[in-house]
């Protein structure tokens, strides 16, 4: 009778298990894949996060004018194709653009989009000045200055990745027309230079404050010149490392300009005397891309356990634009009057119409990063250039005009800190 019944009890549960199977079992590759799939995102998120490394502006030049760097090039070339490498860096680096990226690993990083707008802000800034440099009126040069503005964060058609695209094949346009004798060349006097040196104080100075807002007491910042009163909101703890990485991206992207408009106008800054303050400049700058050793930005006090890796990149942005004021006051005392005027009209022109095509609202979602990054492009586009004084010669008309035209330009220009 128990043999009877523990057969039957064994039949039963095989027709249990054959008509209600066990399905546990699939659960074990599935998880196994979501693990090997997180652990090949984090290791991507690692490397796709190494900023590059610094390129040789010389090398540069070689490697972007390709079978022509045999012959001659015009004043302005080693600048073109700097700015040419920059927009390529973006483009090319491990992961390639990530500032737009709507799935992982990409969506999930923060501190490599930051470093890409920080680029994308000089160069921005850069192509504005373009046309004030250049002696000739050049459509290409417009044209890349519309390519680069817009909104950074663009994935759909056309996406940020075309438009850079079709600035380089702008930039590279006229690039070729510097080859060419006579058709394209930056002026011989430094044209549009002091202009140029204003923005990228500006910047610096903005970046200094929004680095000095991330600290906690304002008692630290009085060995700075910062006035505590003109700070901005102080930084949320979460967008502390963005702002980090995108001052980080704008020294890198500025030491490779600066290096390359040396190079350009090394007899202009010569005959200014002012060659070893702008290698200073580029000095003070190198120093804020030493390596990062700590896996956070830490954001400590005084002589705490923990660094505070912004106010230390705070130091370096307000002693950089302190030398960048300096820097442009005497190259436009030094710069003739009327080749000034010029430029800066032209200047003004682009600068108007950058304001007048900027669109970068790419984060207005979140409303911590529209503070922080979305006003931040609006102010890169709207700033105009500041012109400077026209001489005497050129008549009281003309001097009335270019002051009405920089005054209009200083009002409807740059926006509030982020």
């Amino acid at each position: 009778m128990a043999l009877t019944q523990k057969g039957a009890a064994r039949r039963r549960k095989r027709t249990e298990e054959l008509e209600r199977p066990a399905y546990g079992w699939i659960y074990k590759p599935l998880l196994t894949l979501l693990v090997l799939y997180l652990a090949v995102c984090v290791g991507l998120g690692i490397w796709w996060s190494r900023a590059p490394a610094v390129f040789d502006v010389e090398q540069a030049v070689i490697d972007q004018r390709g079978t022509t760097a045999q012959t001659p090039a015009s004043r302005g070339a080693v600048t073109t194709a700097s700015l040419m490498t920059l927009v390529e860096t973006l483009l090319e680096k491990p992961g390639g653009y990530l500032r737009n990226d709507i799935a992982p690993p990409g969506v999930w990083l923060d501190n490599m989009p930051a470093w890409e707008f920080g680029v994308l802000t000089q160069a921005r800034r850069l192509s504005v000045a373009l046309p004030a440099m250049e002696q000739a009126a050049m459509p290409a040069l417009e044209d890349v200055r519309e390519r680069l503005a817009g909104d950074s964060g663009d994935w759909l058609y056309p996406s940020t990745e075309r438009r850079l695209t079709q600035a380089l094949e702008a930039l590279d346009g006229y690039l070729q027309a510097l080859d060419r004798d006579g058709e394209a060349a930056f002026g011989a006097r430094g044209q549009g230079l002091a202009a140029w040196l204003e923005t990228v104080t500006r910047s610096l100075d903005d970046l200094g404050l929004r680095l000095s807002a991330s600290i906690g007491p304002r008692a630290e910042l009085r060995d700075l010149d910062i006035d505590a009163e003109a700070l901005p909101a102080r930084t949320a703890w979460y967008r502390v490392d963005d702002v980090f990485f995108e001052a980080r991206g704008q020294a890198w992207a500025l030491i490779h300009l600066l290096r390359a408009v040396q190079r350009d106008q090394a007899d202009v800054l010569a005959a200014a005397g002012l060659t070893s303050h702008w290698e200073a400049l580029v000095a003070e700058l190198e120093l804020s891309q030493r390596r990062l050793w700590s896996p956070l930005v830490l954001n400590g006090s005084g002589f705490g356990l923990f660094a505070n890796h912004s106010l230390v990149m705070a130091n370096h942005m307000i002693r950089a634009r302190d030398l960048s004021r300096a820097l442009s006051d005497q190259l436009a005392a030094a710069t003739p009057a009327a080749g000034d005027a010029e430029a800066s009209s032209e200047a003004a022109t682009a600068g108007d119409a950058g304001a007048d095509n900027a669109v970068d609202e790419g984060d207005v979602d979140a409303t911590e990063q529209a503070e922080t990054e979305s006003a931040g492009e609006d102010a890169v586009e709207a700033e105009p250039e500041e012109a400077p004084e026209a001489s005497a010669s050129e008549g009281a008309a003309d001097s009335d005009e270019a002051a009405a035209k920089a005054g209009d330009d200083s009002e409807s220009g740059a926006k509030p800190q982020e």
